[in-house]
C-alpha cells in the first residue's frame, strides 16, 4: 500500500499513481494535462432531462470501495486499478481525502466515479456505469458539488473523447501546476 501522506504529497506535486502490469506502481504527470473547466461544462439537454428526472439517487461516499472495484472491472483492456491501488485509496477515503460520487437505482450501485480532494482541487481517477447515463449523472453531480463548495480545479489527467463532450480541455503541464498550487491552498470542504 502507498502511504497516505506520500500519496497526498504526490498529488500536491502534480503526480498520480497507476498500477502497472508487473505489479509495480507507475507515477505520472502528463503534459499536456486534462482538466474540466467547471464554468465551461457542457451538459446536453437530453442529459439535463435525465439528471432532473430523478431516475438515479445520487449520493457520495456510500460505497467508496465498491465504486473502485466497479471501475476496475469496467475496463475491457485491463486495469491500472490494482489491489495495491485499491488499498491505498481506501486508506485515503478513511481519512477523508478520497471520495466517490455514486448513482444508485432500485438499491443497486449502477454508476459513479471516485477521486481525491485537496483544498479547491478534485483529482478524478476513474468512472464506471452499469446503466446508461449513470456515470454522466454522477459527473454532473460532482461538478455541481464543486461549484457549491467553491472548488476550482477538476483534474481529469488525460483528455478522452468522452470527457471532451463535456467541455474538457488540455492545458500545458506548467499551467496545470500553477492552477494546482492556487487550488490546493483554498479552504474548501467536501462534506
Amino acid at each position: 500500500m502507498i502511504a497516505p501522506g506520500f500519496l497526498i504529497e504526490a498529488y500536491r506535486q502534480g503526480f498520480f499513481p497507476m498500477g502497472m502490469e508487473d505489479d509495480e506502481i507507475g507515477w505520472f504527470s502528463p503534459d499536456p494535462r486534462g482538466v474540466l473547466p467547471l464554468e465551461g461544462m457542457h451538459v446536453s439537454s437530453r442529459l439535463a432531462r435525465v439528471v432532473n428526472s430523478g431516475r438515479f439517487e445520487v449520493v457520495t461516499d456510500r460505497d467508496f470501495e465498491g465504486v473502485m472495484r466497479a471501475c476496475a472491472a469496467d475496463r475491457r483492456e485491463g486495469t491500472w486499478i490494482s489491489e495495491e491501488i485499491i488499498a491505498s485509496y481506501v486508506a485515503l477515503h478513511r481519512i477523508g481525502v478520497a471520495h466517490s460520487v455514486e448513482s444508485w437505482r432500485e438499491g443497486r450501485l449502477v454508476g459513479g466515479l471516485y477521486g481525491v480532494h485537496l483544498g479547491g482541487a478534485f483529482f478524478g481517477e476513474s468512472m464506471f456505469h452499469h446503466e446508461t447515463d449513470a456515470s454522466k449523472v454522477a459527473l454532473v453531480a460532482l461538478v455541481s458539488r464543486m461549484r457549491e463548495r467553491e472548488l476550482t480545479l477538476l483534474d481529469i489527467q488525460w483528455l478522452t473523447p468522452h470527457l471532451r463532450r463535456f467541455g474538457a480541455i488540455e492545458i500545458p503541464r506548467s499551467e496545470y501546476l500553477d492552477r494546482l498550487a492556487t487550488a490546493i491552498v483554498r479552504p474548501c470542504v467536501w462534506g
